[in-house]
C-alpha cells in the first residue's frame, strides 16, 4: 500500500518544467540510468529538482523557478567556508561544493516534514533526498540536523552562508539575522531570499507585510511576512550588518520575492 501510495505522489506531482531543469543542469550529476531510476523511487516527495543523468531524468522538485536565485551565487567559492541553512535536499551545498568551495555544512530541522504533510500528505523521514544525493556524487558536504536558531552549536565561521526561503517562515526574523551575524567571518556575507511586498508603493516603506495563515499556499501555515527591501536593509542593521543589498524583487509564481545580500564590514 505505501508503495502504491508512492507511486500516486510522483504521478500527480508536476513535472520539471524547462525553467526548474536549467536550474538543475547547473549540477549535472551523471549517474547511471538505473541508480537514477532507483533513486527516484526510493524518495516519496522532492523540493529541488536534479539532473540525475545527463539531462534526461529529473526528480520532480515542488520548489517552483528557481532561476531568479542563480544571480545571487558566486560562480566561483574556490576557498570558501559556505553554510547553507535550512538545505532541505542540499541543491545549493552541493552546487557550492561544485563551485570550489573548501568546506559546506548544511543545516535543516527537518520541519518541512510537517509541511510536506500538511500540502501534499506526504510523510518524510527527514533528510532522504539529501542523503540520495550526497552518495550520488560522492559528496563531502557536511550534513546537521540543527535549527537555525541554533547555528552557534557549529562553533566555527563562514565566508558565505546561504539563507533562501527561510526569513519569511520563522517567527523571529531579528533574532534569526542576529545568529546568522554571528557566524559570519570578517569580510563574509549573507545571500538571502524571502518573500517581499506586492504593492510596489510599499517597497521602500520600512513596515512588514504580516500574511494570513493559508493565503500564500492552501493548507501552508508557516508563511508569517513579506519584507521590503527598507524593511529588511533596518533589520540587518538591527543585527548588526554593515549593508544590505538589494538584488532583485521579482513575482514568482504570483508571489512577490527579495534577493539581496548582507555585508558584515564595509
Amino acid at each position: 500500500m505505501a508503495a502504491q501510495h508512492e507511486t500516486a505522489i510522483h504521478e500527480r506531482l508536476p513535472q520539471p518544467t524547462r525553467a526548474e531543469r536549467e536550474v538543475a543542469d547547473l549540477l549535472p550529476i551523471g549517474a547511471h540510468d538505473q541508480t537514477a531510476r532507483a533513486v527516484l523511487d526510493r524518495i516519496p516527495l522532492w523540493f529541488h529538482t536534479f539532473s540525475l543523468n545527463e539531462g534526461s531524468l529529473y526528480t520532480s522538485g515542488v520548489a517552483r523557478d528557481h532561476r531568479y536565485r542563480i544571480p545571487v551565487l558566486p560562480d566561483d567559492l574556490t576557498g570558501k567556508r559556505v553554510l547553507d541553512v535550512g538545505t532541505f535536499d542540499g541543491f545549493y551545498a552541493f552546487l557550492a561544493e561544485a563551485r570550489g568551495a573548501q568546506r559546506v555544512v548544511a543545516v535543516d530541522n527537518e520541519q518541512y516534514r510537517e509541511w510536506v504533510l500538511a500540502r501534499w500528505g506526504v510523510e518524510l523521514q527527514g533528510g532522504e533526498g539529501f542523503h540520495a544525493i550526497a552518495e550520488l556524487l560522492d559528496s563531502e558536504v557536511e550534513y546537521r540536523r540543527l535549527d537555525a536558531f541554533e547555528l552557534d552549536q557549529l562553533g566555527e565561521r563562514f565566508d558565505v552562508i546561504f539563507c533562501f526561503g527561510i526569513l519569511h517562515r520563522v517567527e523571529s526574523p531579528l533574532i534569526l539575522l542576529k545568529v546568522l551575524r554571528r557566524r559570519l567571518a570578517a569580510g563574509g556575507s549573507v545571500l538571502l531570499e524571502t518573500y517581499g511586498v506586492a504593492n510596489s508603493e510599499l517597497e521602500h516603506d520600512s513596515a512588514i507585510h504580516v500574511w494570513k495563515a493559508g493565503e500564500v499556499y492552501a493548507r501552508d501555515e508557516f508563511v508569517y511576512w513579506g519584507f521590503s527591501g527598507a524593511s529588511l536593509a533596518r533589520l540587518a542593521e538591527h543585527a548588526g550588518f554593515a549593508r544590505m543589498e538589494i538584488i532583485d524583487t521579482p513575482m514568482i509564481d504570483g508571489h512577490p520575492r527579495i534577493t539581496g545580500m548582507l555585508l558584515a564590514e564595509e
